[in-house]
């Protein structure tokens, strides 16, 4: 079943996912696939309902992000880890439309702060994997803080291997079809937090929450309370504001799924405005998971996605060598030159709201 979320100007489709995850008929199935394939190549971004996760674990996942942003800034700065993909990032401190090689005009680094964990190489005993690649864990002195995110993970890591079946479906590939490019995935949780302080705002110029920027990997699972910030550039060139629907998880396509599909599938474009409702600042909270695929796989078009006239749109990349370009861009201030389609979109944008 399939209904849309009205935002003036634009469409964000809700898609059940129920005969995936609770067990449905072929039929079901197909229709699910043909949905998701509609919103891959309309918006890039979609809401899932049916999902299978219980409200309870993302009480306890809302509970832990409070209690460990709620900690002072100088004891969660204990918990920062210099060049890995892990623990605590302050505000101010990525600048993640650089990983599309686009400056801010406004030279200002994203106003959200960070704790990130995920996957680790010795997960995988039967692989001979460098722990540089996937990165360890840092657990704050947090009273249940581990187990509550870890139960999270778990559900959104089941959720994310459930939308790559669906895609394999869509794409009318085998059903396992992923499972080469993800048996050891770089699957990352991103818990974030927009760290303005609340109440009355008097802005004298354009605030960043979060920079626009695409996502890495093949797809994200976010969750997010229903406050306003994230916008999605849409089709028409415009951002437009999205917020989830009841009970609905987020998701949005990532570059390798994008270069899998030759761009007949959208890796979207998307930012976090600072939450401003009536000219106050209300707190806003989100948690990502990255679902980006095996750091030694290689990603190319697929053939059947192939543009006859045009060719390869994209080169084959190895999945480290595409994550490494990006994260150099939003945690080191390299601007990746490699992202040039998703920076033309960027800045067209820019163009078109300053005509």
């Amino acid at each position: 079943m399939s209904s849309r979320v009205e935002v003036p100007g634009f469409e964000v489709p809700i898609v059940d996912i129920a005969p995936y995850v609770a067990g449905g008929g072929a039929e079901a199935r197909a229709e699910v696939a043909r949905q998701m394939d509609e919103a891959c190549r309309t918006v890039g971004f979609v809401q899932i309902l049916g999902h299978g996760v219980p409200e309870n674990v993302t009480d306890g996942l809302a509970s832990a992000v409070d209690d460990f942003f709620g900690l002072p800034l100088d004891t969660k700065k204990d918990y920062r880890v210099d060049g890995a993909n892990r623990g605590y990032s302050p505000p101010k401190s990525e600048s993640l439309s650089l990983s599309l090689g686009v400056e801010s005009a406004s030279r200002m680094n994203d106003f959200f702060e960070a704790y990130n964990v995920g996957v680790e190489a010795r997960s995988f005993t039967a692989l001979d994997l460098d722990e540089r690649d996937y990165g360890i864990n840092l657990w704050p002195d947090v009273d249940g803080f581990r187990e509550r995110v870890e139960a999270y993970f778990g559900h959104a890591s089941r959720v994310a291997r459930t939308l790559t079946t669906v895609f394999a479906d869509a794409l009318g590939r085998d059903a396992d079809f992923f499972d080469a490019l993800t048996d050891h995935s770089i699957d990352v949780l991103r818990m974030n937090n927009y760290a303005l302080p609340e109440g009355t705002v008097s802005l004298d110029g354009d605030l960043t929450g979060m920079g626009e920027h695409t996502d890495f990997g093949l797809v994200t699972v976010l969750w997010a309370d229903r406050v306003a910030g994230l916008q999605v550039l849409g089709g028409d060139g415009i951002w437009h504001d999205v917020a989830p629907a009841e009970g609905a998880l987020l998701v949005n396509l990532g570059d390798l799924t994008a270069r899998l599909t030759n761009d007949r599938w959208l890796s979207t474009l998307h930012r976090v405005k600072p939450p401003i409702v009536d000219g106050s600042i209300v707190r806003r909270r989100s948690v990502a998971f990255f679902h980006d695929g095996n750091v030694d796989a290689v990603v190319e078009t697929l053939p059947s996605h192939l543009d006859a006239d045009d060719g390869l749109a994209y080169e084959p990349i190895t999945v480290r060598d595409h994550i490494a370009a990006k994260l150099a861009g939003s945690r080191q201030g390299k601007a990746n030159t490699a992202a040039v389609r998703e920076a033309a979109r960027v800045l067209a944008a820019a163009e078109r709201a300053g005509s």
